[in-house]
């Protein structure tokens, strides 16, 4: 029997099953062991130094044992500290990005995706490059600056080439004042040469949902195509890294199997990033199955009541308190107000999951990958995070300054993200408001900025920025970053 070894790059021994059971095992014997639970909770807290905060994480085995307590009053105490690390490390911004659907033509049997080979009666779509141009400019007129491309497992209609080539036609797109400043990648599990491609093309982020970190049911549920390799797909953030992305992105899509699994696998998957290439998962997003065309998510029968998802976001925000979350359009605003507080730093709006959906007047529904639960405009969710007093950022200036990897979470470690991220965030904001922002969102935004200028901890750089937000405002003058 393989034994579990974090540092090992054989996917049975860094997500080991024996080691999911034993933890699980473990967090139901101590989910009411309010003594330990109390011990971890206060581990976990942020603090705060000389240098900035520093917050201690908790290993798989500890988040397991949060994530099964049923105390009313220690979960309570979960959501608070997760609020506060939220706080500490990423402040009140949150980044908004838009996914943008390349392709639906895919050879795999994915169980749970209307994109599976056997569905026939899916529209098959894939954008040429002056479709993806007339998208992007869609897109950067509702405001969008970062982008997540995805498309289908096809190597003769989604080759790399073809993936490369959009993302250089996106960059290549200067419309008005508008710029696709951040190019992240979601496609399939690919080799260490074509994710040096991808890095040489310039994308941000290689983002990879494992959908489920069971092996068994892995398999199941992909029971054709390249993407029923398990071992491949599981190690592929290994070759990223090796292929010199810095920045990889992790999830699992809860509600294919049991979500304590699933939660223990994902954390073992952060903790193996960090043993291995010495900086964990960038982003970590928490897609949960929705209805789509040809599927229906009751047939899983793992499905999680708002309360649980929610918990599971807290838990993941105090076991990696550095690592940005993403909660997408799949969620309602209720349930995105809540994750908000407690964990996600970024969220998309004005999504479209159908491929050439964005300049279409009227949403389509025939090439769409999932049901999305908040159809509310850009600007409406930008309007809303003002008023639910967050920072609206479309801020990519890490990306294209190298603060990359293992040198962007020392920023974040430090307490330097304050001094980067806030003004950026706010000069991002007015460029925003200038140029697309209805006369409400705009009369809100102003004075969000106003006051918050106010919370840049070091005089220059406030001083600086508040020049470069005149600048915005009185000419054409746009990407200032720090």
């Amino acid at each position: 029997m393989l034994e579990y070894n974090p540092k090992s790059r054989i996917a049975d021994e860094f997500i080991n099953h024996q080691e999911i059971l034993e933890t699980l095992e473990f967090a139901e014997k101590h989910k009411s062991d309010y003594v330990l639970i109390d011990e971890i909770l206060e581990k976990s807290r942020p603090q705060k130094t000389s240098d900035g905060w520093h917050c201690a994480g908790l290993t798989h085995r500890e988040a397991s044992v949060l994530l099964a307590c049923t105390d009313s009053s220690r979960i309570e105490r979960m959501f608070q500290i997760a609020e506060e690390i939220k706080q500490a490390f990423y402040g009140n911004r949150i980044v908004l990005f838009a996914p943008l659907y390349l392709s639906n033509y895919c050879i795999n049997g994915c169980l749970y995706c209307p994109y599976h080979a056997k569905n026939k009666h899916i529209t098959r779509k894939k954008l040429t490059q002056e479709e993806i141009r007339a998208e992007v400019i869609a897109l950067q007129d509702m405001g969008h600056k970062r982008l997540a491309i995805e498309a289908g497992e096809d190597p003769v209609n989604n080759p790399i080439e073809y993936i490369l080539e959009s993302i250089k036609t996106i960059y290549s797109i200067h419309h008005k004042n508008g710029d696709i400043r951040r190019v992240n990648v979601n496609i399939a599990a690919t080799t260490v040469e074509n994710y040096k491609k991808l890095k040489e093309a310039g994308i941000g982020t290689y983002i990879l949902f494992q959908e489920t970190y069971n092996r068994k049911g892995y398999e199941k549920l992909h029971p054709t195509g390249p993407k029923h390799n398990s071992t491949w797909h599981t190690e592929a953030m290994d070759r990223a890294m090796d292929g010199g992305i810095d920045d990889v992105g992790l999830g699992v899509l809860f509600g294919l199997e049991g979500y304590r699994y699933e939660f223990a696998g994902l954390l073992m998957h952060a903790e193996h990033l960090e043993a291995v290439h010495g900086v964990g998962p960038h982003t970590i997003s928490v897609p949960r199955l929705k209805h789509a065309d040809d599927i229906n998510p009751d047939v899983f029968d793992n499905s999680i009541p708002d309360e649980v998802f929610e918990k599971i976001i807290a838990c993941i925000r105090i076991a990696v308190p550095y690592t940005g979350m993403i909660i997408s359009t799949r969620e309602s605003e209720k349930v995105r107000e809540t994750a908000l507080r407690v964990g996600i730093s970024q969220i998309s709006g004005g999504s479209r999951t159908s491929v050439g959906g964005y300049t279409l007047k009227e949403r389509p529904h025939d090439t769409e990958q999932f049901d999305v639960s908040d159809q509310r405009t850009l600007d409406e969710v930008v309007r809303w995070l003002i008023e639910k007093d967050h920072i609206p950022s479309f801020c990519t200036a890490c990306y294209r300054a190298g603060r990359t990897g293992d040198r962007f979470m020392s920023l974040c470690k430090t307490g330097q993200i304050q001094n980067c991220c806030h003004p950026n965030a706010l000069m991002t904001l007015t460029e925003y408001l200038i140029d697309y922002a209805s006369d409400e969102t705009k009369k809100i935004g102003f004075q969000m900025i106003e006051k918050e200028l106010n919370n840049i901890p070091k005089e220059n750089v406030r001083k600086i920025a508040a020049e470069h937000i005149e600048s915005i405002k009185n000419s054409n003058a746009r990407d200032f970053r720090f």
